[in-house]
């Protein structure tokens, strides 16, 4: 990803410049039109009651028609038709027009004029979101004017970590943990160092968790199995060990942290050069695609691996482990910290991934808030994760969701035939992780060990989010540079051939840092840790 940002930098300037342009244009247009005050200001058709969601209490005969606007060419455009989107049809007698595109057709839309009822994008940093207020409804102000139970279903975190600088909050996030979330422990852990159990067998059981442990480790690899790969892949090097030797996330002072040139990091840096040397690490891990990666996981190719993203991997762990039982996959203490920090490993954060916003043209804000209140309910997450009880599930005697036998069978056999009949899964909106932990069907054999070993091993990195420089500026495009030298000065770090390449990689690293406004970047990341603390009441 980084180093994709380099290649389209000129790109994203050029339409960053032009969507600004047509936002502060919504501004002039819209914001104290009539379409703001039928969404905030209109009284409500119903009877409003804080402990009934407003769908149960809207007789309108009438079905209402919504448009949709979600920025990704991949997204399920169908609604109705499948088991998902036909009860949320019912309940609450809507029918939506999904429209899906990419930043370019956004732009058009807000250019031409032409907003949807409801708009989902992927950025909570970008300029479209930042002028939110310019083209969207605050979404406080409709629950309090349509739906007050929409209080009841939504995190206040949430909501307080989106407000923009007049106070309101108009967007809402999807997989936003806030820090209940972590404290719950029904988050699960997507990182772990795994090796394969008949290898860690075979080679005595060994303690990695120190720089000589893990060399020792990585040569009884290559000696006893000449034909694997002892570590890969490349992946590993980067945030991903950080996180799991607990590199800290802030200076003492509360400032921004230099993580990349951690003495503790550096020090596993210096000891994976050495795996590397001695023919630990393949060249190859550096520049496999995703594909050959999981072919290479699914043939039990690599030894032991540092991986992050544990659920979208399930697939190819799952693939080796079925077919080489007793060889599978485990989850042990590997590399650990030189200086006694624990592991602080990562998930998703509050910001979320997809943001949701009702916009100003919509033409029932009423029932589009009622939707946003009955999609984060505890009804409708168990329609969009599990169905309906006793017609696709049903909750064991430990208080699990499982899917009905005929449902399983279908989702593991044909996921295609499940996906168009069910849908179960995939609309994920208002999506949230604590909902999957109510099942087991949805983790792998593969992976519930490793999950397992995760637990009480994250840590949230709120202060981090959303700190870096804003797009457009000059420090932006200079830390772009940066991320860009230091992917490949990591690289060559690893691979470099002796002590003294591998101090000049950091030395030059260093240098170029220092000379592309380092110093403006760090004051503009530890002012915005500070404003992230206030969000928080921190």
């Amino acid at each position: 990803m980084k180093s994709k940002l380099h290649s389209i930098l000129s790109k994203s300037m050029i339409f960053l410049l032009a969507l600004s342009l047509v936002l502060t244009g919504c501004s002039n247009t819209t914001s104290n039109s009539s379409n703001e005050d039928k969404g905030t200001k209109d009284k409500a058709r119903y009877t409003l009651d804080e402990n009934t969601p407003a769908w149960k209490l809207d007789k309108k005969d009438e079905t209402t028609t919504l448009t949709w606007y979600v920025n990704a060419d991949w997204w399920n455009t169908d609604f109705g038709s499948d088991f998902v989107t036909k009860r949320i049809k019912k309940d609450l007698n809507i029918d939506i027009k999904f429209i899906t595109g990419d930043d370019t057709k956004l732009n058009a839309l807000f250019s031409g004029g032409d907003i949807p009822d409801i708009i989902s994008t992927f950025d909570a940093t970008s300029q479209v979101a930042k002028k939110a207020n310019t083209w969207a409804l605050p979404l406080e102000a409709l629950a309090d004017k349509y739906d007050p139970y929409f209080h009841k279903v939504a995190a206040k975190d949430t909501l307080n970590w989106h407000k923009l600088d007049d106070g309101k909050t108009y967007g809402y996030a999807n997989y936003s943990n806030t820090q209940a979330d972590y404290d719950s422990g029904l988050i699960p852990a997507g990182t772990a160092f795994i090796i394969r159990k008949d290898v860690y067998e075979a080679i005595g059981k060994p303690a990695m968790r120190t720089p000589e442990e893990f060399e020792s480790a990585m040569m009884k690899i290559k000696n006893q199995f000449p034909k694997l790969i002892p570590f890969g892949p490349g992946e590993a090097f980067g945030p991903v060990l950080q996180e799991y030797i607990g590199v800290p996330l802030e200076t003492k002072d509360g400032e921004f942290y230099d993580a990349n040139l951690d003495e503790d990091y550096l020090a596993w840096l210096k000891t994976f050069n050495n795996v590397y040397k001695n023919g630990g690490i393949s060249d190859d891990s550096f520049a496999d695609d995703n594909t050959i990666f999981e072919e290479k996981v699914k043939a039990g190719k690599y030894a032991s691996m540092l991986i992050t993203g544990i659920a979208q991997k399930s697939s190819a762990l799952q693939s080796f482990m079925t077919n080489n039982p007793g060889k599978e996959y485990i989850a042990i203490d590997g590399p650990q910290s030189t200086v006694g920090n624990e592991p602080a490993l990562s998930q998703s954060g509050i910001t979320g991934w997809m943001m949701s916003y009702i916009t100003k043209n919509c033409k029932d804000p009423a029932k589009a808030i009622q939707l946003f209140t009955y999609l984060l309910s505890e009804e409708g997450q168990t329609l969009v994760s599990f169905g309906i009880e006793g017609e696709t599930y049903k909750v064991n005697a430990d208080g699990m969701y499982e899917y009905l036998p005929e449902i399983n069978e279908m989702r593991l056999k044909n996921p295609e035939q499940f996906k168009k009949e069910y849908r179960m899964g995939e609309f994920f909106f208002f999506g949230h992780d604590r909902y999957w932990a109510k099942s087991n069907d949805q983790t792998l054999d593969a992976t519930k060990q490793l999950q397992a070993w995760g637990k009480g091993k994250l840590k949230p990195h709120f202060t981090l989010e959303g700190i870096n420089p804003d797009q457009g500026t000059q420090e932006a495009r200079s830390l772009s540079e940066i991320e860009t030298t230091w992917g490949t000065t990591l690289v060559s770090m690893i691979r470099a051939k002796n002590d003294k390449e591998f101090e000049k990689l950091i030395a030059d690293y260093k240098k170029f840092r220092d000379a592309n406004n380092w110093e403006k970047i760090n004051k503009i990341r530890s002012e915005k840790m500070e404003i992230n603390r206030k969000k928080l009441g921190l």
